[in-house]
């Protein structure tokens, strides 16, 4: 089984792929994840990965495919997958078909207005040591600006200021307003709302994960 998560930066993509993760045993795969991680540990695909990067451009879909091919091979993968952050395009939805053409597949675009993102992405914080992500409205840490778990001091990216936050939206959705349609024309896509909590949003998409499970004959056990 092949879930794809759609959603506009702020969304709540990355949460629910979380919860999905820990409710069905399924990896969840987020391309940022695996590019960063190539570029850190320097591997071949990552040191290509890097030099796009530090040149600010974007990484080629021929990259991104490779490492998503990459990730596929691993054996936590054979069951089932969530995809976040991939496919952005009708041509890498194509790739990946051609790269696993064999799985079920279930698209969910969750879907949060403008102002709910701007505000969402303005109060977060990451910790810059382990990744973890707060909220300083919805989810905080214990003690202000610092990491729960290694007492590292949070920083806020550059790229969660309100008027940058507003112009990755529109890039967002010309990017994937086509791939939306084109899951749509499958029939695949299912829109839910995520304008709520990350419960009231993964309520919402538990049921349709659950039928295309049992859809494609392969049901599997939660945790």
């Amino acid at each position: 089984m092949r879930i794809i998560l759609l959603g506009a930066p702020g969304s709540g993509k990355g949460a629910v792929g979380e919860r999905l993760e820990r409710a069905y045993g399924f990896p969840r795969i987020a391309t940022g994840d695996l590019l960063r991680r190539a570029v850190q540990e320097q591997t071949p695909l990552g040191r290509r990965a890097a030099e796009h990067m530090g040149r600010g451009g974007l990484v080629p879909d021929e990259l991104v495919v490779a490492l998503v091919r990459e990730r596929l091979a691993a054996g936590d993968a054979q069951a089932g997958y969530i995809l976040d952050g991939f496919p952005r395009t009708i041509a890498q939805a194509r790739s990946l078909e051609a790269l696993d053409p064999g799985s079920a597949e279930v698209v969910v675009d969750i879907e949060a207005d403008e102002e709910t993102i701007v505000r969402r992405l303005e109060a977060r914080r990451l910790c810059p040591r382990c990744a973890a992500v707060y909220n300083v409205r919805s989810r905080p840490p214990r003690r202000a600006d610092v990491c729960d778990e290694d007492g590292e001091t949070l920083v806020r990216r550059e790229d969660d200021r309100p008027e940058i936050v507003r112009k990755r939206l529109r890039v967002y959705g010309e990017q994937t307003e086509p791939l939306v349609g084109y899951y749509a024309g499958k029939g695949l896509l299912h829109r839910v709302a995520g304008d709520g909590t990350v419960d009231e949003t993964f309520a919402q998409v538990r049921p349709i994960i659950d039928r295309a499970l049992a859809g494609a004959g392969k049901e599997q056990t939660a945790r």
